[in-house]
This record gives structure tokens, sequence and C-alpha cells, in this order.
């Protein structure tokens, strides 16, 4: 006998377990307060004493922490900053994937395995190993100036700016952006682009009209790929960033480890998901017509 239903089990289990139980927690935690000479949080659900103890959990629940949220400068600047680097960090990632996308897509199909390669190797060194081989070369006496002195230029003071992380993000994140364009430019017919030349269109013309609007779904993917994980960065703006570079992954961090907040840490991620998950949002309303129209999956 046949149960289809058991094949939607794992995913479903593993969302609950990984997901949906821990977003519970925080959630949870968002809406307790602090308190000392105890677990750094309140109030604790006590089910033994049955139902009154379930009311009273939800009673002292409160949005106290929330409301302290927008009215503190600091968690307004962090959240406006985050968005800010991971925008501009999206920006120049698209400028750079883009034409590499686009150069490994037009290659024969032998050299493509070679180039995509070249692509992934990043991934088979530790991520924070090469966040820390930047420190080596942006700083004061890093390869860089070492590099600019050779050509009698000045030296640049770029570690613990905003350019490092922005240099930062999109070194690590490159492959993020490129990855999904290519596999958007890769799969396209070429001869679109011979008969919307056929048909008068010149190169720059039918790369507008053809094979840009037809690699959107491949932008959309690489830029949420991209800036979603970047508003919640803390590696990189801990160790290429100044102590005044402010982004909700180091307020978190902070507020955890330093400040013992935990509600505010929590209302933090929080807000944090909530924001991203507009963009996912959109970006599934978007692809929508693309999966209902006949033959896109075949």
């Amino acid at each position: 006998m046949r149960r289809p239903w058991l094949a939607a089990v794992a995913p479903y289990a593993w969302l609950l377990v990984f997901f949906a139980l821990p977003f519970a927690l925080v959630a949870k935690l968002s809406l307790s307060h602090t308190v000392l000479a105890m677990p750094p949080y309140a109030p604790q659900l006590d089910l033994s004493k049955g139902h009154a103890g379930i009311l009273a959990f939800v009673h002292q629940l409160s949005f106290a922490t929330y409301a302290r949220l927008t009215s503190d400068r600091l968690y307004v600047l962090a959240y406006l900053s985050s968005l800010r680097f991971a925008a501009i960090a999206t920006a120049i990632l698209f400028l750079i994937g883009y034409p590499i996308a686009y150069g490994m897509s037009r290659f024969a199909p032998e050299s493509r395995h070679g180039l995509l390669m070249a692509v992934i190797l990043p991934f088979w060194t530790s991520f924070l190993i090469r966040i820390y081989a930047w420190i080596a070369i942006l700083k004061p006496a890093g390869l860089l100036n070492q590099a600019l002195a050779v050509l009698h230029l000045g030296p640049l003071s770029l570690l613990n700016t905003d350019a490092a992380v922005i240099i930062g993000l999109v070194y690590a994140y490159l492959p993020f952006m490129v990855l999904p364009l290519y596999a958007a430019l890769e799969r396209q017919d070429e001869r679109l682009i011979e008969a919307a030349q056929d048909l008068g269109c010149t190169p720059v013309q039918a790369f507008w009209r053809v094979t840009f609007p037809l690699s959107w779904p491949g932008v959309a993917a690489g830029g949420l790929l991209c800036f979603i994980p970047m508003v919640g960065e803390f590696v990189i703006p801990d160790l290429l960033g100044g102590s005044d570079t402010l982004m909700l992954g180091r307020t978190i961090w902070t507020e955890f480890f330093a400040d013992r907040d935990w509600p505010a840490a929590s209302a933090v991620a929080i807000v944090l998901l909530a924001t991203l998950a507009v963009p996912i949002a959109l970006f599934q309303r978007q692809q929508a017509p693309l999966l209902e129209r006949p033959g896109v999956l075949s």
C-alpha cells in the first residue's frame, strides 16, 4: 500500500527540529526579561502548576524589548548600517559577477568545468583563514601597500574601515553571485541571440532585450544568496571593520556574550529574520508565474 505522505515527513521533521523549535525558543527569549542569579531570562514555564502555570507564563511575556529596539539609536543605526553594507556589496558583486558568469557561459563546454572549479576553489580553504589573509593584505605594512610602494604610490589605510568590510564581503560572497548567474546564462539557447540579430538587433541590443531578461532569475537568486547572509554577517566586520563599524551580527554577539542581554539579542535576531523574509517572499512571488507556465520544468 502506497503512502505518498511519508515522503514529506523527513523534510517537515527537519524543518521542525532545526528551524521551528529554535525559532520558537528565540521568539520566547525576545519576549522575556533578564534576571540575575538565575538563567539570564524570565519567565520560565512551570508545567507542574498546570493551566495556572501556563497562564502565568503567558502573562509575564512582554514586547518591551522590541519597544526598546526602536527607541535605542544604537540598534536602529546597526540595522540601517547592515542593510547599507549588504546593498552596496550586493551591487558590486553583481557588477563583477555578471561579466564573469557571462564570460564563463560563452566558453567552449569542455573549458567551462575548469572555470567553474576556479570559482568554487576558495571554498576548499577555511573561511576564517581567508578573512585573516585579507588582514595581511590590507594592514599598513601589508602586501597591498608594499605593492603600491614599488609603484611609488602612497600607502592606503584600509584595515579597520568600512571599505575593508566591503572588500571582505565582496571577496567572500563572489561565488554565491557567480554560480546562479552562470546557471541561468549557461542554459540559454544561443539561437535566440541569432534570431534577434537576424531581426535587426545589434549585439548590444540583443543582450539587453534577450540575454539579460532571460537571466533575471539568476540575478535575483544571486542577489538573495548574497544579500541575506551579508546582513547578518559577523566575522568580516569583526575582523576587518573598526570599532565604530555597526552591523547586526556584531550587535547580536555583543548582547549575547558581552552584555548577557539575551532578550535584546533574540529580539534583534527576530527583527533581522523578519526583514530578510520580505525579499524571499518577493522572489517567490516573482518566480511563481514562471513555474506555472507549461514546459518550464520540463
